[in-house]
């Protein structure tokens, strides 16, 4: 490998997000355009075959962000009648589930985007904060197997840069809180980092729990804005379609087809249209058969040069499951200073994400949290992505290597 001294600063700032878009793209969404339908229609339903095909599960519904998804998600949960299968992961069992009340809690990691956690609020319910294992960013599952009481009725699993939760943990915890509060908590996992991510050879969203995913413009694939719900069974699918598209059944309604049957429960405008979904289908098979190994790759040429280097902690990285490495992030002594440094190589490094609990929106949920309190002045992500070229990523890798 070159040393630092041969290898010429690049021009501009090495990226640490990059919007793909396929060339395919704007021909067949300028189609779309001038279809004369450009709201939810055909082409949702195709992204949404893509989808169910790539992740194996039919159960899959798009929205139009991953905000909208996590927000309906929760409201799914509110009605205690209809919500009383859930799935562990090995097989499905019916379980007494009481539903979300007022002053009922959702625990939650604060190390996130605040679109996991407003929802919460927005759908009424109250937030606990659970501490972070600084290993992995993820969910400190010690700290939330503590911290489960009979009011609290889901838990908010975040897969921190595609980096899988340990699922089986998680489901003991379900387990051992329904024997002492009488019910399973509810898991949503949230998983806009982890589109394409395994946990023991099967991708996230197949793993029985309610999960989420985010099309937004930086994410592994983009559809311009977007999101998606995997469900665990068919009848909290069917009440997610309803409930996207305003409570209306688009599929079976037998009037008019401006004046739509009976609504039993209202819902939300919370579907994709058919220009978002265009961008989905035609970024579909580069980011899927091409791009996500390339951020494996480039990780993996991480993990091997920066291992041992005097300065800087690895994140965990276990052979059971496969992260799609969204963000890559490190541990580094004197943060801020890294950061100087890294800008004045002329690449670009973020924390990516302000700790939540820390806005004045949520004060009255305040929560002691060693773990985070000490991670995130070490923490820092470095660019890893589909656009890091072989050379990039050997600069990047002496950078860090003369530097720190």
């Amino acid at each position: 490998m070159e040393t630092l001294q041969k290898m010429k600063k690049p021009k501009s700032i090495i990226p640490l997000f990059k919007v793909f878009v396929d060339d395919k793209v704007s021909n067949e969404v300028t189609k779309v355009l001038y279809s004369g339908f450009i709201g939810q229609g055909a082409k949702v339903e195709e992204f949404e075959g893509l989808l169910k095909n790539y992740f194996r599960n039919y159960l899959v519904a798009t929205t139009n962000a991953a905000t909208s998804a996590e927000h309906l998600a929760l409201h799914l949960l509110k009605n205690p009648a209809s919500n009383n299968m859930f799935m562990d992961g090995v097989a499905s069992y019916k379980s007494h589930w009481p539903g979300i009340n007022p002053g009922d809690e959702v625990l939650t990691t604060p190390l996130t985007c605040t679109a996991t956690n407003w929802p919460i609020l927005a759908n009424g319910m109250k937030i606990k904060w659970v501490d972070v294992d600084p290993n992995t960013c993820n969910m400190d599952l010690d700290d939330l197997a503590r911290k489960i009481t009979p009011k609290t009725k889901a838990i908010m699993a975040v897969h921190w840069g595609g980096y899988p939760i340990d699922l089986n943990k998680l489901a003991d915890i379900q387990n051992q809180a329904s024997r002492i509060i009488g019910f399973k908590p509810a898991v949503i996992e949230d998983c806009a980092h982890a589109f394409g991510s395994t946990y023991k050879g099967k991708k996230i969203g197949n793993h029985g729990n309610i999960c989420t995913f985010s099309f937004q413009a930086i994410k592994h694939l983009t559809t311009g804005d977007g999101g998606a719900l995997v469900l665990p069974h068919k009848e909290l699918y069917d009440r997610a379609k309803l409930l996207r598209w305003y409570g209306i059944d688009r599929e079976t309604n037998s009037k008019d087809f401006r004046c739509e049957d009976d609504i039993k429960e209202w819902g939300y405008k919370f579907h994709m249209n058919d220009i978002n979904a265009t961008i989905g289908i035609n970024n579909f098979d580069t980011v899927t058969e091409k791009l996500l190994q390339r951020n494996i790759d480039n990780a993996n040429f991480y993990n091997n040069e920066l291992s041992g280097v005097k300065g800087i902690q690895l994140m965990e990285c276990k052979s059971d499951r496969q992260s799609t490495y969204w963000i890559y992030t490190i541990k580094v002594e004197n943060r801020d200073a890294f950061m100087d440094y890294m800008r004045d190589c002329n690449i670009m490094v973020s924390r990516v994400h302000e700790r939540n609990d820390k806005h004045t929106c949520v004060k009255d949920y305040k929560a002691i949290l060693p773990n985070l309190e000490k991670l995130v002045d070490e923490m820092i992500c470095i660019p890893c992505g589909w656009w890091v070229t072989d050379e990039d990523r050997e600069y990047i890798v002496n950078c860090i290597k003369k530097g720190w």
